[in-house]
């Protein structure tokens, strides 16, 4: 009888995955900070792949710049040198998603020679190659909305669907690889601690599309200050003329919402600790069990210092600022991808 192969390579293969899309996803970070995302007006999926080789090149780019809103309203002043950085940052960041496409297309001919992947894999293969493939096509929809009309930038709702798409991915791929490199005889079935964290990624997953759209809406200078709003814990703007509130388009509305549920989170994470601190395990899940708590406290601590020092950014500078709403965000992926690992520690197999 063959011998199944280990799938560890797969596992390892996944995990690098994992990584190539947290770069990624802080490419998209640094191109939003740069202002670069409308730098490079249309989508050529092969010839786009190297970027201007001469002047001509460069003059014909910035040519189809100097047509969009960003140019007309905001970088009128922008010479051929101010653009070749933005372009840059933008077409790095569209290469690494075609070398995460490599990675993930090469390795997998060559394990499918292999015949490494069990039937159960097919299926877990499929999803992550159309959302990879769903993913490059949002991140287009994106780009597309800041090149028309009086946009200077992409639609926050947009930036804040590409965003959560990208981590969906990246959790998805992380899950993969975690029932690869963890037997099921190595998780711990507690029921109320794995709803608790189910819980907790519910109300990460709004926290997360509330921080795209801080940083689609450039809010952060709404309200440079902490704790209060202004000068208020509750500020007056957060309802429009008719009495509703505006959640997504006011700024003040998304501070408020953002704030909120960041303290949520930090007293969810407390309790699941507690309880995650009195459960027995190996040495994989007393290492998993510190990491939310640490996480979310960091997390939240970024984020205040992101507010205070919002009032220091200065165009075309990268400052505290841009480097604490990376961090931010950076931050923001581990926290996911601890409780993710937490989840599926606690989760009953299916077939159990």
């Amino acid at each position: 009888m063959r011998e199944t192969p280990s799938p560890r390579p797969i596992a390892i293969w996944l995990l690098t995955g994992v990584g190539m899309i947290i770069i990624q996803i802080l490419l998209g970070g640094i191109t939003r900070l740069t202002g670069s995302g409308l730098s490079i007006t249309e989508w050529n999926v092969v010839t786009g792949t190297l970027p201007p080789m001469n002047e001509g090149a460069w003059l014909t780019e910035f040519t189809k710049y100097q047509q969009t809103p960003q140019y007309h309203y905001l970088n009128f002043d922008f010479t051929l040198k101010d653009f070749k950085f933005i372009f840059f940052w933008e077409w790095f960041h569209r290469l690494w998603a075609r070398l995460i496409g490599l990675v993930f297309i090469i390795p997998f001919v060559i394990f499918l020679i292999q015949r490494r992947f069990r039937p159960s894999m097919v299926r877990p293969m499929l999803i992550l190659f159309l959302l990879g493939a769903l993913q490059g096509a949002i991140g287009w929809i994106m780009v597309a909305s800041g090149l028309t009309g009086d946009a200077i930038y992409v639609r926050p709702t947009r930036l804040a669907l590409h965003f959560i798409f990208a981590l969906g991915l990246l959790s998805y791929t992380y899950w993969f690889a975690l029932e690869l490199l963890i037997p099921k005889d190595k998780k711990i079935h507690d029921p109320k601690a794995s709803r608790l964290t189910l819980a907790i990624l519910i109300v990460l997953f709004f926290q997360l599309i509330y921080g795209a759209l801080m940083a689609g809406h450039k809010a952060a200078t709404a309200a440079p200050t902490w704790p209060d709003i202004n000068g208020k814990l509750v500020p007056d703007a957060l309802v429009n003329q008719d009495g509703w509130l505006n959640w997504i388009d006011n700024s003040i509305a998304i501070h408020f919402i953002h704030r909120g549920l960041a303290y949520v989170l930090v007293v969810l994470v407390i309790l699941l600790s507690i309880r995650l601190f009195r459960l027995q395990g190996d040495k994989v899940f007393s290492r998993y069990r510190w990491w939310p708590l640490c996480l979310v406290i960091t997390q939240t601590a970024l984020g205040i210092l992101a507010v205070l020092n919002s009032l220091k950014i200065i165009p075309n500078h990268w400052g505290a600022f841009e480097w604490l709403a990376q961090l931010h965000q950076l931050v923001a992926m581990f926290l996911l991808l601890s409780l993710i690992g937490v989840f599926y520690m606690l989760r009953r197999p299916l077939n159990q």
